[in-house]
């Protein structure tokens, strides 16, 4: 009979550090309570999420329409460049 290794179906676990900020670990910690769940099961719940929305064929970040009612850029602004629009908003404001 022939050697027969068997992989396990469960996915592979590795230890490891990371540096997170504090304010965020808290806030982290206070959800894996509230929640009933571990603070390694945020952690992996927020990673597949941010890896999710990075694999390639993703739709990309689209950013919705608003409207305040206007009708648009104001004349002069328009037809300007970003410099011009800078220009604008720093306008009598020492920029």
């Amino acid at each position: 009979m022939g050697t027969h290794i068997q992989q396990s179906l469960l996915p592979l676990k590795m230890k490891t550090t990371i540096e997170i900020a504090d304010p965020l670990l808290r806030d982290a910690r206070k959800l894996a309570v509230r929640e009933g769940v571990t603070l390694r099961e945020i952690v992996e719940r927020g990673l597949r999420r941010v890896v999710a929305e990075a694999k390639p064929g993703a739709a990309p970040f689209k950013l919705r329409r608003v409207s305040f009612k206007g009708t648009g850029l104001q004349p002069g602004v328009r037809e300007g460049s970003w410099e011009r629009l800078r220009d604008l908003i720093y306008e009598g404001r020492g920029g």
